[in-house]
């Protein structure tokens, strides 16, 4: 059973401070080596760049909360700029930035709560996991936790990467974390300008493959127990030789299923849902 924050806060509050207990002490256990040492100096080879712009259209949402989440990017992004993933080395995404506190700095931005929009200190951080996902992604760097949104809370409105190809996070128990399991050091460069975050994976050797990421199986349809429009898809990484130029394999990435929040309408005789163009 899942507890509302705005309905019982005391019991939500609770039981968020439970989790992030339990979180803590199973991280202790783990016996994990976090990365953390930082670089001055880019490491020689360039693996893979992204940047995704700092507002756009998202349904009828306060641009006002886009508007602050730049502030909290721009005290988040700093704490990961120029880390080293060493070999057996793990990124934890809130191992480096911590708790985003008030008393920190961080200001509202827009959570998403249950598949509602809602305002919360340090809120619009998500933006900067989906980036560091997509890029680990294309990466010989082994995913060892992510977590996706359950719900699709708005139409898409100038999309450039497939859906759910992010990472949802909320402090510390749902993290991003990946792991080097290579003999390669890697670095991420995440940093922002006045329209764009920006993100880079670079590593001290030149890599044997590159990687291509692939959306297959998407559609919108009515899920027939709930009489709910759901939305799936699936990732697939394709491994490819960069001296030959040829597929090795191809890998699935992850499978998404969310509940969608905004209007759909059929497509006459095919069964398929599309998104209700406003």
């Amino acid at each position: 059973m899942k507890i509302s924050r705005i309905e019982h806060p005391f019991l939500y509050n609770l039981n968020v401070l439970r989790h992030r207990l339990i979180w803590q002490l199973s991280e202790i256990l783990s016996f994990k080596k976090f990365a953390c040492e930082k670089t001055e100096i880019d490491l020689l080879f360039k693996i893979f760049t992204h940047k995704s712009v700092l507002i756009r259209k998202l349904g009828n949402s306060d641009v006002r909360l886009q508007q602050q989440k730049i502030k909290n990017l721009s005290l988040a992004a700093p704490t990961i700029h120029r880390v080293l993933i060493k070999p057996g080395e793990t990124f934890s995404y809130w191992n480096l930035i911590g708790e985003p506190l008030a008393r920190r700095g961080y200001v509202e931005g827009m959570l998403l709560s249950q598949g509602e929009v809602i305002a919360g200190v340090g809120g619009g951080l998500c933006q900067l996991a989906n980036l560091l996902y997509w890029m680990a992604i294309h990466t010989p760097l082994t995913i060892t936790e992510r977590h996706r949104h359950s719900f699709d809370a708005f139409p898409d409105s100038g999309r450039t990467l497939p859906f759910a190809s992010g990472a949802t996070v909320f402090y510390n128990y749902v993290d991003l974390q990946f792991r080097n399991d290579t003999e390669a050091t890697f670095e991420i460069k995440v940093w922002l300008d006045e329209e764009f975050l920006h993100g880079e994976i670079l590593a001290d050797r030149q890599l044997p493959t590159r990687y291509h990421i692939v959306e297959r199986d998407h559609r919108f349809f009515l899920d027939e127990k709930t009489g709910k429009t759901m939305r799936e898809n699936k990732l697939f990484r394709q491994i490819i030789d960069v001296r030959t130029g040829k597929m090795i394999r191809e890998e699935l990435v992850c499978k998404n299923v969310a509940k969608v929040k905004y209007p759909v309408v059929f497509s006459h005789g095919t069964g398929l849902l599309t998104e209700k163009i406003k």
